[in-house]
């Protein structure tokens, strides 16, 4: 099965909660894709499609997953892995 993938959206250069959520996920082993928001029209994308406009953002193919807490409970729970594997959550 192909797993979906997990993007986090972050402000550039090295936001102090952006580089926390993307050390987290490479700890506990999860492959992700990293997309700058430099711009007020990237933060209106962000906040067009997802609600947000600030970042770290953690989304699992269209799903927000949330901000850095909201990750951690998300693979503690499970939540991550079910979702990146395409499970009901």
């Amino acid at each position: 099965m192909s797993e979906t993938t997990l993007t986090v959206y972050v402000t550039r250069p090295a936001a102090p909660l952006c580089e926390r959520v993307c050390e987290f996920l490479e700890l506990r082993g999860y492959d992700f894709e990293t997309i700058d928001i430099v711009s007020d029209g990237d933060r209106e994308m962000l906040r067009a499609r997802f609600g947000y406009e600030s970042c770290p953002l953690v989304v699992v193919g269209d799903q927000v997953v949330g901000k850095l807490q909201d990750a951690i409970e998300a693979d503690r729970e499970g939540r991550l892995r079910e979702l990146l594997d395409g499970a009901p959550s």
